[in-house]
């Protein structure tokens, strides 16, 4: 894999960013799945990102450790890991043009999902989160837990649908983001064979992951200090919408290109 100075920077900042994501700031996580599907070949990308993720939760398992709900981790895990496989046999029959296509069509409707999201999470005219979302049943679980799974073996993009869930389970904040940092940590990690049996993660694309780790680990660092100096609805606003034009770029190259 050839790498130029000019690409090296560029996938720098897009670590950085997503370790940024990792540690507080909803939606940014999706942002650099979709700008780096544009640096490098489609399921590259997927291969390069997975170690950089398992980077980042390792800092936010150790800034939320003690505060993950044991009680949805074993619930929604096993649905979860039952997902991943689907998925990656697909990923392991597909080409580069078909997996770009299929990270934008994830992307948009993750978007349409955390859109949704935030326009329930918080009542007109007040800050507080929306305390009277139902708390669904088991059936709710293993849809949700299926979907995280064969979203982010796809395209590492689930972050959107374990906020539904999270949300609709009405975890109080701390709570919230150690469960969502403990099981995307051992979900990360128990993707590595499945990403290895697809193709995905290879020694060129672990070099390279290798190479950029030290910025995720510095934006996940970096995010709790960030979050306070910053208007997040601003970010996440501008963060969505750079999103949404990288996944329409991702659905539309393979044409563009031929």
């Amino acid at each position: 894999m050839v790498m130029t100075t000019g690409l090296w920077i560029a996938a720098g900042a897009l670590a950085f960013v997503s370790g940024i994501g990792k540690t507080g700031i909803p939606g940014v996580g999706i942002l650099p799945v979709a700008l780096f599907a544009l640096l490098f070949p489609a399921k590259a990308s997927v291969g390069i990102i997975l170690p950089l993720l398992i980077c980042g939760d390792l800092v936010a398992v150790a800034s939320y450790r003690h505060h993950a709900d044991g009680r949805h981790l074993a619930r929604l895990f096993p649905w979860a890991a039952l997902g991943v496989v689907p998925s990656a046999v697909m990923m392991r029959g597909v080409n580069n043009d078909q997996v770009s296509r299929l990270i934008g069509v994830i992307l948009l409707g993750l978007i349409a999902l955390h859109v949704a999201r935030q326009r329930r999470s918080s009542p007109a005219g007040s800050g507080a989160a929306d305390v009277t979302t139902p708390v669904h049943g088991a059936a709710y679980t293993a849809f949700m837990g299926m979907l995280v799974g064969f979203t982010t073996m796809a395209a590492n993009a689930a972050g959107p649908v374990m906020i539904l869930y999270l949300l609709a389970m009405r975890l109080p904040k701390m709570a919230f983001v150690g469960t969502q940092a403990w099981f995307f940590f051992a979900l990360n990690v128990f993707k590595v064979p499945f990403s290895v049996y697809a193709g995905l993660i290879t020694a060129d694309s672990f070099t390279v992951s290798a190479r950029l780790a030290a910025f995720m680990v510095g934006g996940a660092l970096a995010g709790r200090l960030i979050i306070r100096h910053i208007n997040q609805k601003t970010f996440e606003a501008a963060a969505l919408l750079l999103t949404v034009l990288a996944a329409l770029w991702l659905i539309a190259r393979p044409w563009v290109a031929a």
